[in-house]
């Protein structure tokens, strides 16, 4: 074959070639444009199935519980520990109960929504703390726009001054109190626990559930979550002010950190960063880390298991009189 012949060849192969890719590219071009136009096309009932499942949740949420079925000659009581609607708190009372131990819940929904009778958040620890003797209050505190972090950990302080004063009124025991929260609450007891002071009056223990936020300076000066700014704002001081970590003192309330291993942002490694330094300061704090999503980590408090059983150890060691 000769030179020239070659060389034709190899041109009309390289041009086959060519055509054959402009044409994959084509292909792979229309097929990106035409899933993106099925999105587009989806989207609408796409947005209305989200907000369907939204809406069937918030119900389901907000179904009253009987506390009566779930134990037998239980009360609710609701009270007001300030002006604010939502400075309020219902108080749930087994049945004969003198000078019982109280458990404090503080609801999460990244410092702007949330309620106290959410029923993921009481019904499971409803279930297992009554039927153990304890009176058990859940407490709504003011939210963003209206209070940041700090404000809200203020009205939840206030709470505490009016439970440990008037746990006797309603069978409660004001030296026998513990306090326990979640997510964005479970941030706002750890700040109480770590500044007892903002109180005025220790309680014997704290449980915090899956707080990702122990060092507001640490989670503030790197990339995060917009509502982070909504909560804490720009001013490096009020980040020290509203930090756990930067506000604990040898004369903390003790805790226990439960942490999800399953999130992303990794709040087992802020649990441990804060137990690093209760220890070296002398103190002592347990890190409970669960292989359950944040979610779960609330809800399932209370179901038989290993997880509740662990948390109410704690808390039955923090109630037992000083040796």
């Amino acid at each position: 074959m000769s030179l020239k012949t070659l060389t034709l060849n190899f041109y009309r192969n390289i041009s086959e070639i060519t055509n054959t890719g402009l044409m994959m590219k084509r292909f792979w071009i229309l097929s990106i444009v035409a899933a993106f136009l099925a999105g587009v096309a989806d989207a609408g009932p796409v947005r209305e199935r989200l907000k369907a499942r939204l809406e069937a949740k918030k119900a389901a949420e907000s179904q009253v519980i009987d506390v009566g079925a779930i134990s037998p000659g239980a009360r609710k009581l609701t009270k007001s520990y300030g002006d604010h609607p939502q400075q309020a708190m219902d108080v749930y009372i087994p049945a004969k109960v003198t000078s019982a131990p109280v458990i404090v819940m503080v609801h999460g929904g990244a410092w702007k929504i949330g309620d106290k009778a959410n029923t993921g958040l009481i019904e499971n620890k409803l279930k297992y703390w009554l039927g153990k003797g304890y009176i058990f209050i859940s407490v709504n505190y003011r939210l963003l726009p209206d209070a940041m972090a700090y404000e809200q950990a203020q009205d939840v302080a206030a709470a505490m001054r009016y439970v440990q004063s008037n746990a006797p009124s309603f069978g409660g025991n004001p030296d026998q109190v513990i306090l326990m929260g979640h997510s964005a609450g479970a941030h706002i007891v750890a700040l109480l626990s770590s500044n007892p002071a903002m109180v005025g009056t220790n309680w014997r223990g704290t449980v915090v559930l899956d707080s990702a936020v122990m060092s507001v300076p640490a989670i503030m000066g790197r990339r995060h979550l917009g509502f982070y700014d909504e909560a804490f704002g720009a001013d490096k001081a009020y980040w020290v002010k509203a930090s756990p970590m930067d506000q604990w003192t040898p004369q903390a309330v003790p805790m226990m950190v439960v942490c999800s291993s399953q999130r992303k942002d990794k709040p087992c490694g802020e649990a441990d960063a804060f137990k690093a330094k209760v220890t070296k300061g002398g103190g002592d704090m347990i890190v409970l880390p669960q292989n359950l999503t944040h979610e779960e980590i609330n809800r399932t408090l209370g179901m038989p298991g290993a997880y509740t059983s662990a948390v109410d150890a704690f808390i039955t060691s923090r109630l037992k009189p000083a040796p």
